[in-house]
C-alpha cells in the first residue's frame, strides 16, 4: 500500500508517495484531481467574484473531502473576454483574484495540507491585449512580432476576404481583419476561438522560448504540474490551407483538421517534458487534447512527452452499459502501449453538468461517480459535483457571460450554467460563497445542496464521495492499474467488473452498476457490500445504482 507523506514549503512539491521499498510510485498514476474554477469557488473579500484568498481559505475542505491534488482554471492578468482563457501576462496575477503573494502562500497552504497544485496554462492563444500582440498592430505589417501571431493578407481584390475558410470554435470566421496605423483596412490575424483570442504562431522560436520561461516561474514557484489547455491546437498545418467544406466545427469528432492535433505539437511536449523533469517531486503535464479517437490521445502521452490526457470519450458517453464497456476497454487499451494512465471525468467548466446531461437525475449521477472512481487511473471531480449540483438552466440571458452566448453559429453558449458558484451553507447572501452576493444568481434550492448541510449527512452525495475516496485511498484493489476484469454472469445493462489487489492480499474489488431503469436480479452477491450509491439492503440492485464490493 502507497504511503502519502507530508508536503514541504514552495518551491518543491510534496514529497513523492513512495512503495514498501521507497521506490517513487508516480502520484498522477491513480490521483483524484479536484478542478477549482477560481470564479466560483471562493470569494474571500465580499465583492461577489471568486478569488485566491477564498480558494486558500477553504483548502481544509479538499483535504477533508480526500483529493491529492487541486487544479486551478485560469488566474492570469486578463481582461476576461473569456473567463481568463484570454491571457495578457502570463506571469501576473489578475486583481480580480489577488496577487503573486496570494498565490505563493495558497500553494505553500496547499503543500502543507497534502494537496498538489496544477495550473491551467493557455498556449494556444494570448489575450488581443498582450504587449506582443499590440505592439504588432501598432507596428503594422512588417513588424517582427507579427510573425509571433498567424497575420496574413485577405484575399479578393483588396484584401477584403479572409485568407482561407476557417472557422472559430465560438462561430463565425476564425479570422478578424485589423486596420492599420494610418487608418486603411489592413491584415487579417487567425482566432481559432473569440477574436479576442489571437493564436500563437508556433514555428516561431519566440513563443517557444516565452512558454518555456512560463514553465519555469511557475515550477519555481513551487507547483506541481500544468493543465493545457487547447493541447492539441498549437500547430497548424503548413499553409493553412483550406478546409474546403462548411459547418459549424466541435472541439471532438473524428474529423481530421488542418489547425488540431497536427504531429508537430509532439515536439513542443518533448521539450517541456525534459523542463518538468528538471525538477524534483514528479511535477506533470496534462493535456485537454480533443482528438478524433483515443489511440490518437495516447500520442501525447508517451514516456517523454505529457503525463495525463482528458478522457474527452468517456465523458461524452451516454448512460448505457454497452457504451460505458466499450469506452472503458478503448479508453484501457489506448493508454497500455505507451504506459500512460487512463483519466475519467465527468464534469468541468465547459460541459453541463452530469447529474444534468446524463438524465436520471441525482440517483443517475452518483451511480456515475461511483463507477468513474472504481475504473484504474486518474480520476477527475468539478467542484460542486461532490455536492450532486444540477446545471443551472435557467440563467436570464442578461447575466450570461459566455462569449459564445454572443456569437452566432457558435457553441451553444450555455457554459455559465455549470459556472454558478457553488453553496458552502444553507443562508446567506450567496449560501456562503461571499459576503457580497454572487457573481451569477444561485438557484434558492441549493440551499440543501450546500456543504453546510450535507456534512454528517450519511445519506448525502458529499458524505459518499468522502467515503468513496478513503475507501479508493484505502483498499489495496482501487487506484492505479491499466485493466478490468468483466465478469459476464450479470444480466444485460449491468456493468460488472472484478480488480484484483496488487499487494497480493486477495482482498479483490467488484463494482456492479445498474444503468436500467428497473431493479436487477443478481446472480449472487460478489462478496461484502463497501459501498452503494443509493439504498441497498441486498437482493435486486435498483435502478440507477452502483454497489462496491470486496471480494
Amino acid at each position: 500500500m502507497t504511503q502519502h507523506s507530508s508536503a514541504p514549503a514552495t518551491g518543491t512539491a510534496p514529497a513523492i508517495r513512495t512503495d514498501a521499498t521507497g521506490e517513487p510510485t508516480g502520484w498522477w498514476r491513480d490521483a483524484v484531481i479536484y478542478q477549482v474554477y477560481p470564479r466560483s469557488f471562493a470569494d474571500g473579500n465580499g465583492d461577489g467574484m471568486g478569488d485566491l484568498a477564498g480558494i486558500r481559505a477553504r483548502l481544509p475542505y479538499l483535504a477533508d473531502l480526500g483529493v491529492d491534488a487541486v487544479w486551478l482554471s485560469p488566474f492570469y492578468a486578463s481582461p476576461q473576454a473569456d473567463a481568463g482563457y484570454d491571457v495578457a501576462d502570463y506571469r501576473a496575477i489578475d486583481p480580480m483574484f489577488g496577487d503573486l503573494h496570494d498565490a505563493d502562500a495558497l500553494i505553500r497552504d496547499a503543500h502543507e495540507l497534502g494537496l498538489r497544485v496544477i495550473v491551467d496554462l493557455v498556449p494556444n492563444h494570448s489575450s488581443d491585449q498582450h504587449e506582443w500582440f499590440q505592439r504588432a498592430l501598432r507596428e503594422g505589417p512588417g513588424s517582427p512580432l507579427r510573425d509571433r501571431y498567424h497575420f496574413r493578407p485577405g484575399r479578393g481584390r483588396n484584401g477584403e476576404e479572409p485568407p482561407n475558410d476557417w472557422e472559430s470554435i465560438f462561430g463565425g470566421p476564425a479570422w478578424t481583419r485589423t486596420t492599420n496605423p494610418d487608418g486603411t483596412p489592413g491584415e487579417w490575424y487567425l482566432h481559432l476561438f473569440a477574436p479576442e483570442q489571437p493564436d500563437f504562431n508556433w514555428e516561431n522560436e519566440a513563443v517557444r522560448d516565452e512558454f518555456r520561461s512560463v514553465l519555469r516561474f511557475w515550477l519555481d514557484m513551487g507547483v506541481d504540474g500544468f493543465r493545457i489547455d487547447v493541447a492539441h491546437g498549437l500547430v497548424k498545418a503548413p499553409g493553412l490551407p483550406d478546409m474546403g467544406r462548411t459547418g459549424q466545427l466541435k472541439l471532438l469528432g473524428n474529423q481530421v483538421l488542418p489547425f488540431f492535433d497536427q504531429d508537430g505539437v509532439h515536439e513542443i511536449y518533448r521539450s517541456w517534458r525534459r523542463i518538468l523533469d528538471e525538477y524534483p517531486g514528479e511535477r506533470i503535464g496534462v493535456a485537454e487534447a480533443w482528438t478524433p479517437s483515443p489511440e490518437r490521445t495516447a500520442l501525447y502521452l508517451r514516456p517523454d512527452e505529457l503525463h495525463q490526457a482528458f478522457n474527452f470519450h468517456y465523458l461524452n458517453t451516454g448512460w448505457n452499459a454497452e457504451a460505458l464497456r466499450e469506452v472503458i476497454d478503448e479508453s484501457l487499451g489506448s493508454m497500455r502501449p505507451v504506459g500512460a494512465p487512463t483519466t475519467w471525468v465527468l464534469s468541468n467548466h465547459d460541459v453541463v453538468r452530469h447529474r444534468t446531461r446524463l438524465g436520471g437525475g441525482l440517483a443517475r449521477a452518483r451511480a456515475a461517480s461511483l463507477l468513474m472512481l472504481a475504473l484504474p487511473g486518474s480520476a477527475y471531480v468539478y467542484q460542486g459535483e461532490e455536492l450532486g449540483l444540477p446545471e443551472v438552466t435557467d440563467l436570464p440571458d442578461e447575466v450570461r457571460q459566455d462569449p459564445s452566448f454572443f456569437r452566432d453559429n457558435g457553441q451553444d453558449g450555455l457554459r455559465d450554467g455549470c459556472r454558478v458558484p457553488i453553496p458552502w451553507t444553507p443562508g446567506g447572501p450567496s449560501y456562503g460563497f461571499g459576503s457580497g452576493g454572487s457573481w451569477l444568481p444561485q438557484p434558492a434550492e441549493w440551499a440543501e445542496l450546500s456543504v453546510e448541510e450535507q456534512t454528517g449527512d450519511p445519506t448525502s452525495t458529499l458524505e459518499m464521495y468522502r467515503s468513496a475516496l478513503a475507501v479508493r485511498r484505502d483498499h489495496p484493489a482501487l487506484g492505479a492499474g491499466d485493466a478490468v476484469e468483466w465478469l459476464e454472469e450479470f444480466p444485460a445493462g449491468v456493468l460488472a467488473f472484478r480488480r484484483r489487489a496488487a499487494d497480493g492480499s486477495g482482498r479483490d474489488f467488484v463494482c456492479t452498476v445498474n444503468t436500467t431503469g428497473t431493479p436487477v436480479e443478481l446472480p449472487a452477491a460478489p462478496g461484502r457490500v463497501l459501498l452503494a450509491s443509493g439504498e441497498y439492503d441486498g437482493g435486486a440492485l435498483p435502478a440507477d445504482t452502483t454497489v462496491w464490493w470486496e471480494a
